[in-house]
């Protein structure tokens, strides 16, 4: 137990999928696991255990931004012994290249942020998904027949920028789409020598000014969800 997770040790599952929304950890435990519990309800913060397709495996919200998941994700990999963490959430696209509910498989996150400079002096600004989860996510795209796009994104500490420079942004570190919590969750992984992945939907583009309903954010983005899934 930590101040943040009331589960016991055996109650988490070695691999964690970690989507942001906790209604959206409800929903995946509802549609897609058996025999699960809920297990962890300190701050709202759902965290359920079950069974997919016969293996374990938990699913537990972050929060938003990179001081909540950074606080879940490390309490995880350190004090729960969780072996990786697969993050599943929403970005908004920087290219015209990626349309609402594309499937997006980070390789590498660009961020300004100063969480891995705060949390042990690392001056890196950027982190990288682990090879061998995205090998194994990878292989389970084509097995299913769901397309992805394979990218750098940017990891961002503001939602609400008042200059937002993200056609640079595309133009110097690749970044095809922003997200909130990736680096924090790499940076985690590289320090404590876990393994950490994220597979991101389209849920608004900064290009075409599309975006989708919060209650889509929510309660659909199935394919995302399911290629976390199978890729155990």
């Amino acid at each position: 137990m930590t101040p943040h997770n009331e589960a016991e040790k055996n109650q988490i599952a070695k691999t964690v999928i970690m989507p942001g929304d906790p209604l959206r950890a409800k929903y995946i435990a509802e549609n897609f696991l058996s025999d699960y519990k809920l297990v962890n309800t300190v701050r709202n913060m759902y965290a359920y255990t079950g069974k997919y397709e016969g293996k374990d495996v938990t699913v537990m919200a972050s929060g938003m931004g990179m001081p909540s998941i950074g606080i879940y994700s490390y309490e995880l990999f350190k004090f729960y012994d969780v072996d990786e963490i697969i993050r599943v959430g929403s970005a908004g696209a920087y290219t015209k290249d990626l349309n609402l509910y594309d499937v997006v498989l980070v390789n590498g996150c660009y961020s300004e942020s100063s969480y891995a400079k705060t949390q042990n002096g690392c001056e890196d600004n950027m982190m990288y998904a682990s090879d061998s989860l995205n090998f194994y996510i990878k292989q389970a795209a084509q097995e299913n027949n769901i397309p992805i796009t394979i990218a750098n994104v940017h990891s961002s500490d503001v939602f609400y920028k008042e200059n937002n420079n993200y056609k640079e942004l595309y133009e110097k570190y690749g970044c095809m789409c922003v997200e909130m919590e990736s680096f924090a969750l790499f940076h985690n992984a590289k320090v404590l020598g876990k393994k950490a992945a994220c597979i991101l939907t389209i849920s608004d583009s900064l290009v075409t000014k599309e975006e989708t309903t919060s209650e889509e954010r929510q309660n659909s983005f199935n394919k995302m969800i399911e290629l976390a899934l199978k890729s155990l």
